[in-house]
């Protein structure tokens, strides 16, 4: 067991998976004997409205809301989700982001614009530890992009700051999915973690 408190928050959208990844890190350290609560927030998500999950481990005398800048990690499913909620993210915080876009109704109609470049460098500007990954495009090599959750978390897994190791974090996985995507979901984690770690090691 592990005592040192530890605040995870993931963003997304609805249908990312950001609810089932929030669950497997709690189950994740509740394996390794750990305390851990989560909460969610969802707003239309059968419209592609934001989701964020909020993870704490070993906060039993603290809310199940993570505080502005606190969070030790964020997992980031969708770059503009990812700057909306940076105020949650402490100074010494990391960041784990799918590079994937996904544009709000507004924006595909031209009432509003998704600008790419300014929020990556809002992000840029607002975190002194990031990793981009393209989940998407890993979770389809894997078999299925309904994968990319597990695919963060991997990526999350191999920056080596969670409270728990990479057997841990995976056994979590495959003893709290379906018999029949145990398969793919372990190959998904283990891809995730593996893109990280090439790109520290470089």
């Amino acid at each position: 067991m592990i005592n040192s408190k530890y605040d995870i928050l993931i963003a997304g959208v609805g249908g990312q998976g950001t609810v089932l990844a929030s669950r497997l890190i709690a189950a994740a350290a509740i394996k390794q004997g750990s305390f851990a609560r989560t909460s969610e927030t969802i707003g239309m998500s059968q419209r592609g409205g934001c989701v964020v999950s909020h993870v704490r481990i070993n906060s039993e005398k603290s809310g199940s809301i993570i505080p502005f800048n606190t969070a030790d990690m964020l997992i980031g499913f969708e770059l503009a989700e990812v700057a909306r909620n940076m105020q949650r993210l402490s100074k010494e915080g990391c960041c784990i982001i799918n590079t994937q876009v996904i544009k709000p109704v507004s924006a595909s109609l031209g009432a509003s614009q998704y600008d790419i470049e300014g929020i990556t460098k809002y992000i840029e500007d607002n975190s002194k530890e990031i990793y981009f990954i393209d989940g998407y495009d890993i979770a389809k090599e894997a078999g299925s992009v309904k994968a990319v959750n597990v695919v963060l978390l991997g990526a999350a897994t191999a920056v080596g700051k969670m409270p728990f190791s990479k057997e841990v974090m995976l056994e979590a996985i495959v003893e709290n999915v379906p018999q029949k995507f145990r398969e793919l979901n372990e190959k998904a984690f283990v891809m995730g973690y593996d893109f990280i770690s090439t790109t520290q090691s470089k």
